[in-house]
């Protein structure tokens, strides 16, 4: 899924920025806006706050003019992490400090790289626009993996979805000290050759009809995900040894560099081997 930001004053045009960018881009397409308060849903006295009341986690409500949901609070990552499977793009309107690739209107500060800048919505390139977002790194969870093999053509002769997650590991022992985040860093067009060209040497076995593999890069916290390998196959046997195999060409085959930052220091864990 294609992640962008919009970010600007309120003045500048943001959300139809937005509009017009849903209405161009081909695919399926989510929108998430910011809010500067919660918006105002009054459940007292209705069924659903007796729900939550007893211990429900999420409540939905439902009427023939429309509905609302409670839950537990999500972040934008979460949330994004949950569109991720069933959207080809995501049009995040605001969160200008959360590092995402974004559309900057009126001189706005802003963490992420920057694909396009005017004063107003009104100045911004929508052709050029729409082929910078194409270009953007997609975010990748493991749903969203499963997700797209499901749709292979052969599913119908698949029964079998295995799958691997690494992430990052806090301690190896109790005694150690504890890693707070991995760092990874590729060459990006040899990385993806290399996992391109595994993924399928491993389709071409007996019963293996498809693999998937991704590797996040950049600064991933402590129990946050890292790797994942999602094999289709006719039966269970197949897809594990060919998870197993997948993982481990990988981690062998392909350049990526990894440095740990421990609440003690930070290294490059090669330099270390």
């Amino acid at each position: 899924m294609k992640t962008v930001a919009v970010v600007g004053p309120s003045n500048a045009g943001k959300t139809t920025l937005v509009e017009r960018l849903a209405e161009r881009l081909n695919g399926n397409v989510a929108t998430v806006k910011h809010l500067d308060h919660a918006p105002d849903i009054d459940t007292e006295g209705k069924d659903t706050a007796r729900h939550r009341a007893a211990g429900a986690r999420v409540t939905h409500g439902l009427s023939d003019d429309g509905w609302f949901a409670t839950g537990e609070e999500r972040s934008l990552a979460d949330v994004l992490d949950d569109l991720a499977p069933d959207h080809d793009y995501a049009l995040v309107e605001g969160f200008s400090s959360h590092g995402l690739p974004a559309v900057v209107l009126g001189g706005r500060d802003h963490a992420g790289r920057e694909l396009a800048a005017a004063p107003e919505q009104d100045d911004i390139d929508l052709d050029a626009l729409c082929a910078a977002i194409d270009g953007v790194e997609p975010r990748v969870t493991l749903e969203s993996l499963v997700s797209e093999v499901k749709r292979s053509s052969t599913a119908d002769r698949a029964g079998a979805i295995a799958t691997f997650t690494g992430r990052v590991r806090a301690k190896d022992s109790p005694e150690d000290a504890p890693t707070e985040a991995l760092e990874f860093e590729t060459y990006r067009e040899v990385a993806d050759e290399r996992m391109c060209a595994i993924e399928t040497e491993l389709e071409a076995r007996e019963g293996v009809h498809a693999v998937l593999t991704h590797h996040r890069t950049g600064r991933i916290e402590a129990g946050a995900d890292i790797v994942f390998v999602v094999v289709l196959a006719g039966h269970r046997r197949e897809a594990f040894s060919t998870v197993e195999d997948g993982i481990d060409r990988l981690k062998d085959e392909v350049p990526i560099f990894k440095k740990e930052r421990t609440s003690d220091e930070e290294f490059w864990v090669h330099e270390r081997a």
